[in-house]
């Protein structure tokens, strides 16, 4: 059973290679990606939340959920798996990008996409929320698309960062007090 979700993971990648990556898509995927590099675009957002006194409890729901992804994924799970990226395993994959060093499982990128961009969503407006949830989407989705991570580190990294989104929320909430702060 294992080695058939093995199998498909590869497949679904060689298949994204063949049919879905172009010479017109590469450079938006390319840039889309970098976004989520160290988790840089939700970090910055956070920092723009944390100045307004308006959206400061939001901004903190945000950055404690994006500390929770990063220890979480990046440093226990990614450690513990020690997944190898798939460019080494699958044959005939070619990244788009330079080769991430780290190991693969789960997604870092859809980790913390999904961590700040779900606490965003259910605490700002959503007109607005909506946003940082697509951009989370494209962010990991766009790891596929490039090559470096399987369907199954983006889905696990998905599922972690939404778990993390909730942890970050709950500590804002249980801990620190809302001084008369809207939550969105």
């Amino acid at each position: 059973m294992m080695e058939a979700l093995l199998n498909l993971d590869g497949n679904i990648l060689i298949w994204i290679q063949e049919f879905l990556r172009n010479p017109i898509l590469d450079p938006f995927f390319k840039v889309v990606t970098a976004l989520g590099n160290a988790g840089i675009f939700w970090i910055i957002a956070t920092l723009f939340l944390l100045i307004p006194k308006k959206t400061r409890r939001v901004g903190m729901m945000s950055a404690f959920a994006l500390l929770w992804s990063l220890l979480l994924n990046n440093i226990l799970l990614k450690n513990l798996v020690a997944r190898t990226r798939p460019y080494y395993v699958v044959e005939g994959l070619i990244p788009l990008i330079k080769k991430p060093s780290e190991f693969s499982f789960p997604s870092g990128h859809a980790g913390s996409s999904f961590a700040s961009a779900c606490a965003l969503y259910r605490n700002l407006p959503k007109k607005y929320g909506i946003w940082f949830l697509a951009l989370a989407i494209f962010i990991s989705l766009s790891r596929l698309y490039v090559g470096v991570h399987y369907p199954s580190d983006v889905l696990a990294g998905a599922i972690t960062g939404i778990i993390c989104s909730y942890l970050g929320q709950w500590v804002v909430k249980r801990f620190i007090p809302a001084c008369g702060e809207t939550d969105g």
